[in-house]
């Protein structure tokens, strides 16, 4: 095992040739173009035995690599944000194909108007494609990550796509100390696809779900792509121990960090939740008692290991890096679904919206959504759902509007 300076981008490559990818079909977009530049290197140099086809759209990218998937060769690719939205169709496809292949997403926000920086719109947008999907949180996590989603894909039980998935800029240009494990212990806890069933030979031509169904064989094809993702959750926790015992690095489906005596509780995603961790910190040396839950794997969604975590708590802040236009956050919504209908009495739960956009999240932040989340359970009442958003920035907003009417009325403009 060797310890590397690694940006999120590059974990994601070197958990690509670890796993011994054997297709790479790409077309690039920012934040995640480092990736494929830095497989491509490899596959130039000799260092990794794998083709890679430039397409002409994620559209077609993506079909590529449900094809090769499904004719038995191990496929990774990577893309963004509207990258990510171009190949929704076939996102849909490809999962329903069951085709077992790794995608990493790098998540940044939606046009319009346009952004550079990171949230989960995207990402959270092919919440219902049939991918599962992974939430990474370190760099380090975005190595291992990659090498647990070819397991989970690829187990007879699962036969799905799997999105890992990592915030632009904030993780995937940051550098740490992340290690690389051996070739030879990758191999160990990852061995060559076994396609089983599935393949390809031109002798012997075969249809792969191609079809056009009626409503009952469609909703069995359907129902049994939702067993199969929630096969997933099992197939994961399975996973994560053989990790362990392989790379001595523990993961579950839902990281609760100092959440056994806490009276309320931090919910996010990604890795924001690093810095919902220091605040939790700095909160308990205050006295307070607080604890973070974030959940790695969304989809199959946790549910189960979630209402556990929460049984007893008094409150629960739910910060979304996303926003439902009508509704809300989605984190927000999926949890109080887990929740509700439960025998025991649940938490209070209140929503807040932060980060869109790569917007940061202050440590007072956090000490503030958590006084209010304290006063709600107090008085049993949530407030509304919250957008994150300082005095000052608001001042520096209405200061640019009022620029343009003065602009505008000079201009004779209404």
């Amino acid at each position: 095992m060797t310890r590397m300076l690694l940006t999120g981008n590059g974990a994601a490559a070197w958990g690509a040739r670890l796993a011994g990818i054997e297709y790479l079909p790409a077309f690039p977009i920012t934040p995640q173009t480092e990736i494929i530049e830095t497989i491509a290197k490899w596959i130039d140099f000799g260092e990794l035995d794998c083709r890679m086809t430039t397409l002409d759209s994620e559209h077609s990218m993506i079909t590529a690599a449900g094809g090769a998937a499904v004719t038995g060769v191990r496929v990774f690719t990577a893309t963004s944000s509207q990258g990510l939205l171009y190949a929704m169709e076939m996102l849909y496809t490809t999962a329903g194909w069951r085709a077992p292949f790794v995608l990493v997403n790098v998540s940044r926000g939606l046009a319009s108007p346009i952004t550079l920086e990171p949230d989960h719109n995207d990402i959270l947008a092919a919440r219902d494609s049939g991918f599962l999907q992974l939430h990474c949180a370190t760099c380090q996590e975005v190595l291992d990550g990659i090498l647990l989603a070819y397991r989970m894909a690829e187990d007879g039980r699962v036969r799905l796509p799997v999105i890992v998935n990592l915030d632009g800029f904030y993780l995937s240009f940051t550098r740490e100390p992340v290690e690389v494990p051996a070739a030879a212990a990758v191999a160990r806890f990852l061995p060559p696809f076994d396609a089983q069933n599935l393949g390809f030979r031109a002798g012997a031509p075969l249809s792969e779900a191609v079809a056009v169904l009626g409503g009952s064989p469609y909703s069995y094809f359907r129902y049994q792509h939702h067993l199969a993702a929630l096969n997933a959750e099992a197939v994961f926790e399975e996973s994560a121990v053989a990790f362990a015992r392989c790379f001595g690095r523990s993961y579950q489906a839902v990281e609760a960090y100092r959440c056994d005596d806490a009276e309320l509780v931090f919910v996010m995603l990604g890795s924001f939740a690093t810095k919902a961790k220091a605040a939790v910190d700095c909160l308990r040396e205050a006295g307070q008692a607080v604890g973070l839950l974030r959940p790695l794997l969304l989809r199959p969604f946790p549910a189960a290991a979630l209402r556990r975590a929460l049984a007893g708590k008094q409150g629960v802040a739910v910060i979304d890096q996303n926003l439902s236009p009508g509704k809300g956050g989605v984190l927000y919504t999926e949890l109080a679904s887990a929740l509700y209908g439960q025998a025991d009495s649940n938490p209070m739960l209140v929503s807040f919206i932060g980060g869109l956009g790569g917007r940061d999240i202050s440590a007072e932040e956090f000490y503030e959504m958590a006084a209010v989340t304290r006063r709600a359970a107090a008085e049993g009442q949530a407030p509304e759902p919250r957008l994150l958003y300082a005095e000052a920035e608001l001042c520096e907003i209405k200061k640019w509007q009022a620029i343009a009417q003065v602009q505008r009325a000079k201009e004779g403009q209404p």
